[in-house]
């Protein structure tokens, strides 16, 4: 108690409710080879269209690895995932090229794998504005579009020109159910002098413009510009070839022209920026910005973000993004509060693009000292240069075990299962056969599963050891499973099975240990961690068409008596899961899934329980203490069928004064754990009929 030096009543509190805390074992990891996505980093996917949208749809490149990883997902909905690239030379990043649609990009220079790699960039490769968010093709798909001025945003082409001395006519011509128009400009005197403004009212227009056609008496229409052809020059006329995306459609050819020194009133040619219908209006100055009294800079700025090719949306052209009226004022905010900087708002928003540097006439600065953009045009660049490069058959066991590196810590992320997908890496003869495709198994036995002690790997053969060996599946498989780690921190089964891939409208075999990780966090939310995820009960293997092997009675033997794990499919039972070992040939109670999964979640909860007796007194009012949480917990374990009987011994005999000297501190669990019927025996016994039965039974 406090010491008090007057008269009074101090009070304190002594926590004694203290109890084993419930962990869960269900979540499951998994890296591979993915389109999209961060890199290095892991997610954390609950659902097939998340992984959809985080790492893009399947195709020739990663089939196995996306399908293993949606079967986990059918069954359960706490799938980290990590994604494997070499971004040092086969995967980059699409860049956008301030300076041409078409300009090749430096690999190396626009690299960016996650967040905590953009955030230590200081800068990208010169006139680079944006790039794709992560690194791959799929991000040559992406356009974006920018305006950031008034004149950007829309402007009016005069026709008359501004050299009247030269007496210049310009017309602009287009037919009905034409996509092309004529920009035509006349000189009386030079053919330079037209050349000239054909040059001028051409370098006016983008590629993406908008040109709205027609008037009050027709009706209007905007087309958008797909081509502009350069200026030709014959006899002081000068003429310019624009193309569109869409044709004409009004009810009459449309003629816009004026004359210079005649009595044509003056027609001009209406442009806007591509995107002008999605926002409501031009650039123009920001509330933030005026109010700290900068009152002449017009600083906001419009991004659209568009899917050029489809490969996101799957409609080319699909707008992705819209950011309207964000600042360049760095210190900009919202009414809200919040940033309004366009940098930190594209940044923080976007799944498609990073920020790179600003565009040149169009700077960033504080609200004091934001300037108004000096740029008259738009611009509308396409990403370049992203590359796939690894595919999930060329992903080096290197690449990939780095990817498995992010679940080595187990203060990092809780997890419980590890989905190893495509089992790649190795060489090596086994009875007289070259077995391959177990090394990443055995690197994530020896450097994951087998240091954390709270998660199991499941591996499945390569399937060409299945394909490769019609007659003698059991047996190759079997020679594969002896260049697997022995342990129980694994589980094996028999192989592929046959699904249906909805992205790509094809049937492809895929592994099955997804499946099997997620039969066990399907049981976990149905029974128990401690219950088997086989059998007819809680093995019914989701979306099989078929088996690439499916093993008979005597070649169950043989794979059972090895370890691995048959699934079967039965005629009117589907197809299952017929085997609940673990990897390990030690005759023990570890050789069965449930026991180790029922010793994952005692030692993982009573070890944070354990954490709460870290320096307190190795006396025995702590040990008491101690036994008092542990043994409620073990007995609702009990009562929930988990163990049959268990001990707890934290006393003096086991806490003696050497290893209170030690400041250690001891508890002894005993555990008797139950255990699945794998067996069955069924006695039919034929009698005579005038016999009793209890004078039978038992002899």
């Amino acid at each position: 108690m406090a010491v008090l030096v007057s008269p009074g009543v101090n009070v304190s509190e002594v926590d004694l409710t203290t109890v084993v805390p419930s962990v869960s074992i269900s979540a499951a990891a998994f890296a591979g080879v993915f389109r999209w996505g961060p890199v290095g980093e892991r997610v954390l996917i609950s659902n097939e269209n998340q992984l959809v949208a985080r790492f893009g749809k399947p195709t020739s490149l990663n089939p196995e690895t996306f399908l293993t990883a949606a079967s986990f997902l059918s069954y359960s909905s706490t799938l980290f995932v990590v994604r494997a690239a070499n971004t040092t030379t086969g995967d980059a990043n699409s860049a956008l090229n301030a300076v041409a649609n078409t300009a090749a990009v430096t690999v190396a220079n626009n690299v960016v794998k996650n967040q905590i790699d953009y955030d230590a960039r200081t800068s990208f490769q010169s006139g680079v504005l944006y790039v794709a968010k992560y690194p791959g093709d799929l991000g040559n798909s992406l356009r974006v579009s920018i305006c950031d001025s008034v004149n950007a945003y829309s402007s009016t082409l005069d026709l008359a020109g501004i050299e009247s001395s030269n007496n210049i006519t310009g017309a602009f011509n287009i037919s009905i159910g034409s996509n092309t128009a004529t920009l035509s400009f006349d000189s009386d005197n030079l053919d330079s002098a037209a050349n000239t403004y054909a040059n001028t009212i051409s370098a006016a227009l983008s590629v993406g413009d908008a040109i709205k056609v027609g008037n009050s008496a027709i009706g209007t229409q905007y087309l958008t510009i797909s081509a502009i052809g350069a200026p030709s020059v014959s006899s002081n006329l000068a003429t310019v070839t624009v193309s569109f995306l869409d044709k004409y459609i009004l009810s009459t050819d449309y003629v816009a022209n004026t004359t210079v020194n005649g009595n044509n009133s003056v027609v001009g040619v209406s442009r806007f920026w591509e995107h002008h219908g999605l926002v409501s209006g031009a650039p123009e100055i920001s509330q933030f910005v005026s109010e700290v009294g900068n009152t002449s800079a017009i600083d906001t700025v419009h991004v659209v973000v568009t899917d050029t090719n489809g490969k996101f949306s799957g409609v080319p052209g699909q707008i992705l993004e819209v950011y309207q009226g964000l600042s360049r004022a760095t210190d900009a905010k919202t009414a809200d509060g919040s940033s309004n900087y366009y940098k930190t708002v594209i940044n923080n928003r976007s799944t498609n693009i990073w920020w790179a540097t600003d565009r040149t006439g169009a700077t960033s600065a504080t609200a004091t000292n934001v300037a108004t953009s000096s740029n008259e045009k738009p611009v509308r660049l396409n990403f370049v240069g992203g590359q796939d490069g690894y595919t999930e058959n060329s992903a080096t066991l290197g690449v990939l075990a780095s990817a498995y590196d992010q679940f080595k810590s187990t203060d990092a992320v809780n997890i419980g299962l590890i989905i190893t997908g495509k089992s790649v890496g190795g060489s090596t003869t086994v009875n007289n056969q070259t077995v391959t495709g177990f090394q990443l198994a055995n690197y994530l036995i020896d450097n994951i599963a087998t240091t954390r002690k709270d998660c199991i790997v499941f591996a499945s053969p390569p399937d060409a050891l299945i394909t490769s060996n019609s007659g003698a599946e059991a047996q190759s498989i079997v020679n594969w499973r002896g260049a697997v780690t022995d342990t129980s921190y694994a589980v094996l089964d028999t192989g592929y099975k046959y699904m249906y891939d909805r992205y790509n409208d094809v049937y492809r075999y895929i592994p099955l240990n997804g499946d099997i990780a997620g039969l066990c966090a399907r049981t976990d939310q149905t029974n128990d961690a401690w219950f088997s995820p086989a059998g007819v009960s809680r093995g019914q293997i989701k979306n099989v068409v078929k088996l690439r092997f499916n093993p008979n009675q005597t070649e169950r033997d043989l794979l059972y008596t090895n370890t691995v794990n048959p699934v079967v499919s039965f005629a009117g039972q589907g197809t299952l899961l017929y085997g609940d070992k673990t990897a390990t040939s030690k005759p023990s109670a570890f050789n069965r899934i449930n026991v180790r999964r029922l010793f994952i979640v005692l030692e993982k909860s009573i070890s944070e329980v354990a954490k709460t007796t870290l320096f307190e007194f190795n006396d025995d009012f702590t040990r008491t203490q101690f036994r008092n949480i542990i043994n409620p917990f073990l007995r609702d374990v009990q009562g929930r069928r988990g163990i049959t009987d268990f001990l707890v011994v934290c006393d003096a005999t086991n806490n003696t004064p050497e290893v209170i000297d030690r400041n250690e501190f001891r508890g002894d669990i005993y555990i008797k754990p139950t255990r699945s019927i794998n067996f069955i025996q069924l006695n039919f016994v034929a009698v005579r009929t005038g016999v009793e039965f209890t004078t039978i039974i038992g002899s």
